[in-house]
C-alpha cells in the first residue's frame, strides 16, 4: 500500500516532465515563425517604401552586370573645385539629343545642357556600401567626385574612394577606375519614361549630338 502514493507521484512528475518539453519545443518553433514572419514583413516594407519613394529606377546601361539603381531625380549641384570648360562644343542652354544609354529611357531622349566642365571623367567598378552587388563599369565620376585623386589622370587600375553621391551605396565606396577620358563633360536635365531629371552627371561629350 506505501508503493501506490510513490508510484502516482512518478507518474506525475513524468507526465510534468514530458508537457513543460513539449510546450518549450512549441514556444521555439512559434518564435522562430515569428522571425521569419517579422523579416518578411520588414522586407515586404522596404520594398514597397522604395516603390512609393518617388525616385526612379534606372537601368545602368554602362553596367556589364544590368543591375537596378535607384537614380536621383535631382543629381544636385556640380562639386567643389570642377572648371567650367573655356569653349564646350554645347555650351549651356544648348538642346541636345542624348546617345549615351546609361539608364533605361535615356538614349535618345531630349536634354537641355546646363552645365560642361573640363575635368576627367573615370568609368569605375565598386563595391556600394548599402551591401549591394558589385557595380561594374559605372559611367561616370569626375576628377573631384574621387578622393584625393589630385589634378593627374589616373591610370586604369587605380585604387579609389568615391565621393560622389549619384546613387545608394556609392558615397564613400572603394573601387578601381576601369577606364577614363578626356572629353569635356556636361551636366543635363532630360525628359525620359514621363520623368524629368535634372543636374543629371555625367554625360561626354561624345554621348550627345544636336537637337534637329
Amino acid at each position: 500500500m506505501r508503493r501506490l502514493p510513490l508510484t502516482l507521484a512518478g507518474l506525475a512528475i513524468l507526465v510534468t516532465a514530458t508537457a513543460c518539453s513539449a510546450g518549450s519545443d512549441s514556444a521555439d518553433h512559434s518564435a522562430h515563425e515569428g522571425h521569419e514572419t517579422s523579416a518578411t514583413s520588414i522586407a515586404t516594407s522596404q520594398a514597397t517604401s522604395s516603390s512609393a519613394s518617388g525616385t526612379p529606377s534606372a537601368s545602368q546601361g554602362g553596367h556589364e552586370h544590368g543591375q537596378e539603381h535607384m537614380h536621383a531625380m535631382d543629381g544636385g549641384p556640380a562639386p567643389e573645385g570642377i572648371a567650367a570648360a573655356e569653349k564646350p562644343t554645347y555650351p549651356v542652354g544648348t538642346q541636345v539629343t542624348l546617345t549615351a544609354d546609361h539608364m533605361e529611357g535615356m538614349k535618345g531622349a531630349p536634354a537641355t545642357v546646363v552645365g560642361a566642365y573640363k575635368t576627367v571623367a573615370y568609368a569605375v567598378n565598386y563595391t556600394p556600401t548599402d551591401g549591394g552587388p558589385e557595380v561594374t563599369n559605372h559611367k561616370w565620376v569626375v576628377q573631384e567626385e574621387l578622393q584625393g585623386a589630385g589634378s593627374e589622370r589616373l591610370a586604369d587600375g587605380t585604387e579609389v574612394t568615391i565621393e560622389a553621391d549619384h546613387m545608394p551605396g556609392m558615397k564613400g565606396a572603394t573601387g578601381t577606375v576601369a577606364s577614363s577620358t578626356t572629353q569635356t563633360v556636361y551636366m543635363v536635365d532630360y525628359k525620359a519614361d514621363g520623368m524629368t531629371m535634372t543636374n543629371h552627371k555625367w554625360v561626354v561629350e561624345k554621348e550627345m549630338k544636336p537637337r534637329g
